[in-house]
C-alpha cells in the first residue's frame, strides 16, 4: 500500500494508474476503522478497482467541539487494517493540506431538506461540514466509484444530492453498501470503542427497535411502535433523540407505514456521552444507487 500526505503526490499516482486504464474506487473515512470500513474495500477491490482510501478527521462537520475532540484516532492500528485488506492507496492529509485557506475559504453547499431533518435537525451544520469536505476529497481523488455504508443513510442521500449539485452524477457512482453488524445487531461504528462494557451490552436493543419497527408493519401503525420502541429505549438508560420512518428514496418523512415507496427506519440515541445511529430500509429495497 502506497501512504499519500500531498494532494499533488497522490494525484501524480492516480493520473498514472488511470493511464494505465484502471477505475479509482475511493472511501473516505475519519479512521477509527472496523469491519465495516473494510467490507467497503472488499467491494471496490471485487469491483477491480484501484482502491483509495482516505483518513481524515474532518472538524468542519462536528457541531460538538468535545465530540470532535474525543473521537478516536487510531491511524497505526488503521494502516495495519488496510494493508492487511489489500488496499491499494491511502491519502492521509493533514488539516493544512485539506484546509489551505482555512475552512472559511472552502465551498459550502445548500442541501435543502435534507439538511433540516433527523441528522440535519439535531447536528446543526454537519452536513455543510460533510459536503464541504468530501468535495476537496473528490477534488484530490477525482474517483469513479465512491463506496459508503449504509449505516449513515442520511449522509449517504447527502452525497447523492452533492454529485447532483456538482455535476458528478454522471463521473461518479455512488455505491451504497449494506451495514455491518456485531453478532447482537449493533451496527459497526467507530463511536462504539467508547461504550463501556456495560453500554456496549445495552447498545444491541436499537438494532431490536428496528427489527420491531419492521415486523409489526402489517399489525399496529407506526406511532404505537415508536412509543413501544421510545418507552423500551429510555428504561434500558438511552436518550431517544428520534424514531423515524421515512421515504427511501428522497427522506420524507412519514407519519405511518406505506406500501409504496420503499420505507426506511432511522434512530439516533444517547448512551451516556455516546451518540449512535442506526437504520433498516423496509420492503427488501435495494440500496444501490
Amino acid at each position: 500500500m502506497v501512504i499519500f500526505k500531498k494532494t499533488a503526490d497522490l494525484q501524480q499516482y492516480i493520473t498514472s494508474e488511470r493511464i494505465a486504464g484502471r477505475n479509482i474506487g475511493f472511501i473516505p473515512t475519519m479512521g477509527a476503522l472496523h469491519a465495516g470500513h473494510i467490507s467497503l474495500i472488499n467491494t471496490a477491490l471485487n469491483n477491480k478497482d484501484l482502491v483509495v482510501c482516505s483518513i481524515f478527521v474532518n472538524p468542519t462537520q462536528f457541531n460538538d467541539k468535545k465530540d470532535y475532540e474525543k473521537y478516536p484516532v487510531t491511524v497505526n492500528e488503521d494502516i495495519g487494517m488496510l494493508v492487511e485488506a489489500g488496499c491499494d492507496v491511502l491519502f492521509l492529509p493533514g488539516i493544512e493540506e485539506i484546509y489551505p485557506e482555512g475552512t472559511d475559504k472552502s465551498p459550502v453547499f445548500d442541501f435543502g431538506y435534507l439538511d433540516t431533518i433527523l441528522e440535519g435537525a439535531q447536528r446543526p451544520g454537519h452536513f455543510k461540514g460533510v459536503g464541504q469536505v468530501v468535495s476537496l476529497l473528490f477534488d484530490a481523488v477525482h474517483p469513479q466509484n465512491v463506496y459508503m455504508g449504509q449505516k449513515d443513510y442520511q449522509q449517504c442521500m447527502v452525497i447523492k444530492k452533492l454529485l447532483a449539485i456538482t455535476g458528478l452524477q454522471d463521473k461518479i457512482r455512488l455505491h451504497i453498501c449494506p451495514t455491518v453488524r456485531e453478532a447482537d445487531g449493533l451496527a459497526m461504528s467507530s463511536r462504539n470503542r467508547r461504550l463501556t462494557e456495560p453500554q456496549r451490552m445495552l447498545a444491541g436493543c436499537i438494532y431490536q427497535c428496528l427489527v420491531s419497527i419492521e415486523s409489526k408493519a402489517d399489525t399496529a401503525t407506526f406511532e404505537v411502535v415508536k412509543k413501544e420502541c421510545t418507552d423500551l429505549l429510555a428504561a434500558k438508560g438511552f436518550i431517544p433523540e428520534y424514531i423515524a420512518l421515512a421515504n427511501a428514496d428522497d427522506l420524507t418523512l412519514l407519519n405511518n407505514y406505506t406500501p409504496a415507496p420503499p420505507m426506511v427506519a432511522l434512530i439516533a440515541v444517547r448512551l451516556g456521552e455516546v451518540r449512535l445511529i442506526d437504520n433498516l430500509v423496509l420492503n427488501n429495497t435495494s440500496t444501490q444507487a
